[in-house]
């Protein structure tokens, strides 16, 4: 039998031991320590020599976790600067205008949080005071990812400096009569204040890891030098839950990005109830963290707590404070002394003696008020540690109570995340406990008034003098009077126009060879930002490596395997393309970064996201939404598109719906087209909108995405005519009728329009020749670029009927005198072409890829599908039928004569 206690092999034991006598006495010194000591102090000694390994830099693996307690001593903290009674007078006016807010809110129904701020005020004002740059200084500021559910306290800072008024205050979460505050950080809403829409919750830290990165990115690539840039993210302990809060963590760690600092809220409450109830919440974020490579900085004890630690001279207390669990922490937020001393100190003899040291005040002070996130010198210090280490990301972890200063009806209540008010007695309270000068009288008909000390009050000169050494007011967006980007040259649109003969060459491809074109210019070439997940290969684009490059910041430390290739791996410092490895939720943080980068650092950049389509909306979709509240703008391309162009892949691969979910999003304008000089004019109009001059009235904030094909066709050349362009932009133009596509139809033929996107036009074209040939009917083939577009237009010309102007659809005008039916058809759910059924005047039909895909041939697919060439010849027979423009036998001998 093998003895428990004998010790395992392990991976040492695969390294010769040169002194075999000398290893037996340092563990027989571990021994004797155990014995003599106690196990305890073995552990206390071991992680103690591990610590000062760490430091010799030896190479050992790390500690995960350190005690529960300061990393930065009292006795080691640097002087609080400035003036922290001030300080405290600030956060004390903004810890009762948010609750004000919230609470006046409340009377109208429309809600708000409390809790969050009031437990992470220190975290802010601190930061506010010393360490948050602003816009006005050199370079682009600091960029602050400021936690959702704590936007009234940044709304009462605004209001204290000045930015906002009482009618704002009162407007909060009420948004439809203008002056309204938006209910979360959302800068679509306040453009001049909101840069980072955060309350989603995790896509706050995922995007914070790469907006860092990118600043690294501009830096590197001599864009711009915003080195002096730091990023901050304050997050929730419970918002470290959602996936794409620690998706990037190794990222940060790999590229050094000492640039950037989370701050996390640990108040051990999420919104129902304690984040790790049984288990401690800063204990596992430490060790996620650091195995991860991040500087880990724990706040959780204030100075009320250095009697204790100091009295602890047995390690009884460290050792009881990592056994409690957070949801017993919580409760003792809210017992009195007597409970506290019997079951948090009555568990161990030493602690039962330390406690009869102290005062059950000292208790309640400790228990109940003193957390590292509630006293400025203690976060300062965490900052001052942050922003000067280097070679890595920091986190603090900073321990605070939710509901801290609210009263005893909120502190560490499960519900009060949906506690919205307090009432006056607790408001008169509360104002007692900040000390602040509200006369009760103040208080009209039970309505709590907000507090201001005046605009020349001591108090608001030291937020200004403190504001103006930083660089001006923060948060802010700066919508920079940037020069329109100069159009690139006609040639690259235009080597379109002439189709591609007799070669072969799918969309996806011929995007990208329009891409090769533009980043080429001389102009606009450097400010393109190709964003791949690592799929370049699989869209064409391995060519781009040798002469854009892959970004890395460490350059290319390795001889690349395929050195001897044309189209060699080549990755540099200055590297343009962004391959981010398989991650669509990194490649949309990118993409945001570097579509908003025109505001947060004043560069106007464009960045194109080329992704499997199916992995695009369906997957990053609140990204997406991300992205459009955040003002970005840029192309989204979905590659390998449609259900049945992907041929083999099956199921979840085939993407029958992605254009669907993009017409939900506003600043999403969806194409799928057809041909490539349609991809040219897209392209060309969506630089000219996002980038070059902007028409009256026209938003610029907006993104485009283009579907794109993997199926080799022959490309047709660019239709002559007037308003080919026009249609191609607004979603729909006449590609073909019979008789111009040199098909012979009898004189007063049944003529049906057949409309189609993307690849199903190459469908239609080839049913418009059947139906012709083999059933005598003419048929008109109509591209479809945006079945979206024009919805959207037709929902604006009824908006505009309501408003009594007389105003006609576009799709209504294009159709106007075609003669027949329509037909429409596409590679996605009939859900996509029917978006404009209401508006057709004629008879309307769909055909589309409804249901799950499934492997197989494209032909079969499509024949499964109902969507192949044969199949919209059937179908425009039964609506012409139905019409009693062709023999209803027509139907049954054309689906025999198919095999349908």
């Amino acid at each position: 039998m093998t003895d428990p206690n004998a010790i395992q092999p392990s991976a040492l034991d695969q390294l010769p031991d040169r002194d075999p006598e000398e290893t037996a006495e340092w563990q027989a010194s571990l021994d004797a320590v155990a014995r003599e000591a106690g196990p305890h102090r073995a552990a206390y000694l071991m992680r103690r020599t591990l610590e000062r390994a760490e430091a010799g830099g030896i190479a050992l693996p790390k500690l995960l976790e350190t005690d529960y307690v300061n990393t930065i001593p009292t006795s080691a903290e640097p002087a609080l600067p400035g003036d922290p009674e001030l300080e405290a007078r600030i956060t004390a006016w903004n810890r009762w205008n948010a609750a004000a807010m919230v609470t006046r809110g409340s009377k109208h129904g429309v809600g708000g949080h409390i809790a969050t701020f009031a437990s992470a005020a220190w975290l802010y004002e601190t930061g506010f005071n010393h360490f948050f740059k602003g816009k006005e200084g050199d370079g682009s500021g600091d960029q602050l990812y400021i936690q959702g559910h704590a936007s009234p306290g940044i709304y009462a800072r605004a209001f204290l400096d000045g930015r906002l008024t009482e009618q704002h205050l009162d407007n909060f979460r009420q948004e439809a009569g203008g002056n309204g505050l938006p209910s979360y950080p959302h800068p679509r809403r306040l453009p001049w204040m909101w840069e980072f829409p955060t309350v989603s919750m995790g896509l706050g830290p995922l995007s914070a890891i790469y907006q860092a990165r990118f600043n690294r990115y501009l830096t590197n690539r001599g864009i711009k030098d915003v080195s002096a840039s730091h990023v901050w993210a304050f997050l929730g302990d419970g918002e470290m839950d959602e996936p794409e809060s620690t998706a990037a963590l190794a990222l940060a760690s790999r590229e050094q990005l000492d640039n950037l600092t989370f701050v996390i809220n640990c108040n051990l409450q999420r919104l129902d109830g304690p984040v790790r109830a049984n288990f401690k919440i800063v204990q596992e974020l430490e060790a996620q963290f650091r195995g991860a490579g991040w500087n880990v900085i724990k706040t959780l004890w204030g100075t009320a707590w250095d009697e204790l630690f100091a009295l602890d001279t047995t390690g009884a207390l460290v050792r009881r404070l990592r056994e409690v669990p957070d949801a017993q922490v919580q409760t003792y937020q809210t017992r009195d002394a007597a409970y506290i001393r019997e079951d948090f100190f009555g568990k161990d003899p030493a602690l039962v003696e330390m406690a009869k040291l102290l005062s059950d005040d000292k208790i309640l002070e400790c228990f109940h008020l003193s957390r590292g996130g509630h006293e400025a010198s203690k976060v300062y210090a965490a900052y001052k540690a942050a922003v000067e280490h280097k070679g890595a990301p920091t986190v603090i972890l900073a321990q605070t109570v939710k509901g801290h200063t609210l009263g005893e009806g909120f502190a560490s209540k499960n519900a009060n995340h949906q506690m919205k008010k307090l009432t006056v007695d607790e408001f008169k309270a509360m104002r007692d406990r900040l000390d602040l000068p509200i006369k009760d009288s103040d208080f009209v008909d039970g309505v709590v008034p907000y507090g201001h000390p005046g605009a020349d009050s001591p108090e608001v000169r030291y937020l200004q003098e403190r504001r103006a050494a930083l660089g001006g007011p923060a948060p802010a967006r700066r919508t920079h009077a940037l020069p329109a980007l100069p159009a690139p040259a006609e040639k690259a649109f235009a080597s379109f126009d002439k189709g591609s003969g007799s070669q072969n060459v799918a969309t996806t491809m011929a995007f990208v060879r329009l891409i090769k074109d533009l980043v080429r210019d001389k102009e606009t070439g450097k400010r393109w930002v190709p964003i791949v997940p690592d799929e370049a290969r699989t869209f064409g684009m391995e060519s781009l490596f040798p002469s854009l490059g892959i970004y890395s910041p460490k350059g290319q430390t390795y001889e690349p395997v395929d050195r001897d290739q044309l189209m060699y791996y080549k990755e540099a410092k200055n590297g343009q393309i962004l391959n981010e490895g398989i991650t669509e939720a990194g490649s949309m943080a990118d993409f945001i970064a570097a579509s908003t980068s025109y505001a947060t650092h004043g560069e106007a950049m464009i960045p194109f996201y080329i992704f499997y389509s199916m992995f695009g909306w369906q997957r990053t979709a609140d990204q997406m939404w991300q992205l459009g509240d955040q003002l970005g703008r840029g192309f989204l391309i979905g590659a390998t598109a449609g259900r049945t162009t992907l041929t083999g892949e099956g199921l979840q691969h085939a993407d029958g719906h992605s254009p669907v979910i993009a017409a939900t999003n506003p600043a999403a304008l969806t194409y799928d087209p057809a041909f490539a000089y349609e991809v040219a004019v897209i392209v060309r109009e969506g630089l000219r909108r996002m980038y070059g001059e902007a028409k009256p009235g026209e938003d610029q904030n907006v993104f485009y995405y283009l579907t794109v094909y993997n199926e080799p066709l022959p490309q047709p050349a660019k239709p002559q005519g007037l308003g080919i362009d026009e249609g191609i932009v607004k979603g729909l133009y006449r590609f073909s009728t019979a008789e111009s596509a040199g098909i012979a139809v009898a004189a007063g033929a049944p003529r049906i329009q057949l409309l189609g996107s993307g690849t199903a036009i190459h469908w239609a074209l080839k049913a418009q020749r059947l139906l012709a040939e083999e059933w005598g009917v003419a048929a008109d083939v109509w591209s479809a670029t945006s079945w979206t577009e024009l919805r959207r237009d037709a929902l604006e010309a009824d908006a505009a009927l309501l408003r009594g102007e007389d105003r006609v659809p576009y799709v209504r005008q294009a159709l106007q005198g075609a003669e027949g039916p329509v037909l429409a058809v596409s590679d996605y759910m009939r859900q996509v072409p029917d978006q404009i059924a209401q508006w057709v005047e004629q008879d309307w039909s769909s055909l589309g890829a409804d249901g799950f895909g499934l492997s197989d041939t494209r032909e079969a697919a499509r024949r499964h599908f109902g969507v192949d060439a044969e199949s919209i010849v059937v179908a425009a027979l039964a609506q012409l039928a139905r019409r009693g423009e062709v023999k209803a036998t027509a139907v049954k001998e054309a689906r025999e004569k198919y095999g349908l």
